[in-house]
């Protein structure tokens, strides 16, 4: 850390797609040189071991520093294996199962290079309108927290093989509760219900080892999650003692704008301050966080 510019440490809080890259043409490849200006510290959902390897040489060979990138996917329910889907699996009530689920998913995943999962998504929810229901394991606190320790067991183990990749527990917070059902929409609730209904299975992820997590699209109380200090601080790592790394969820922290928080710059500040680690998609820590500071 001390060798590191600012640049620098912004740079490793930049979580950026990649695009579509063949073999051979990575290197001049526009995010290829963004990670030679020190400006990416992981990619989102590049597959194809032949580009992985060759973007993570871009990394490790040359750059100042040699800090190797991270490789997020979405691996929801299985890499190469497809499983059923997890509200699917949360009806067997098979702990073991589903923990195997996971285990394989990271094995088939790992052998390609990802060494990051965005799951599991452990929202519960009490409206079928809602479109993302079918990612998670229902309405029961209970059975939601018993399968979100099983995923993170089965994904991260203990994160001393080539074949552990690390879990990211979503959505921070209450994302399935949102009004009517409707995606990134208001949530209004007591806290109350909250801790007795929506958070358990975060909690459970988070005690099981969980090395990140996402914030949420939605409002809660009024405050949007990724710039709600409350829940990314207060909660999460203050009551929690969570000591991973929080993601945005794709853009989430420039659409703040639209939630009337400020300019891309303000709501970038905002979300860090709030306890957001890595900024996906927007470009907001990378363009805007050296002069806010």
């Amino acid at each position: 850390m001390s060798k590191m510019t600012i640049e620098e440490k912004i740079g490793q809080l930049n979580l950026s797609g990649a695009g579509n890259l063949t073999p051979g043409q990575v290197i001049n490849s526009d995010v290829a040189k963004s990670v030679c200006r020190g400006q990416v510290g992981a990619i989102l959902s590049l597959r194809g071991l032949d580009v992985i390897k060759e973007l993570q040489d871009v990394a490790v060979k040359n750059t100042r520093l040699g800090i190797p990138l991270l490789f997020g996917l979405d691996v929801i329910h299985g890499y190469e294996t497809t499983f059923p889907i997890p509200l699917a699996m949360s009806c067997s009530w098979d702990l073991e199962g589903i923990k195997n689920v996971a285990r394989i998913s990271a094995i088939e995943a790992s052998c390609e290079g990802i060494g990051w999962t965005f799951s599991p998504m452990v929202d519960i929810c009490h409206d079928a309108r809602w479109g993302r229901i079918a990612e998670g394991a229902g309405e029961d606190p209970y059975l939601g927290s018993a399968i979100a320790t099983a995923m993170v067991q089965g994904y991260q183990e203990n994160m001393s093989s080539n074949t552990d990749i690390m879990a990211c527990i979503k959505h921070f917070a209450l994302y399935g509760a949102v009004e009517a059902g409707r995606d990134y929409n208001t949530v209004d609730m007591s806290r109350y219900r909250m801790y007795n209904e929506y958070f358990p299975p975060y909690k459970a992820a988070v005690e099981a080892g969980a090395g990140s997590v996402m914030t949420s699209f939605n409002t809660v109380n009024g405050i949007p999650s990724t710039a709600n200090k409350w829940l990314l601080t207060d909660v999460l790592r203050n009551q929690w003692h969570f000591n991973g790394f929080a993601v945005t969820d794709a853009t989430a922290i420039s659409e703040l704008r639209q939630h009337g928080l400020g300019d891309l710059q303000q709501v970038s500040a905002k979300a860090l301050k709030a306890g957001v680690d890595m900024d996906m998609g927007s470009g907001g820590f990378i363009g805007t966080l050296k002069k806010s500071l």
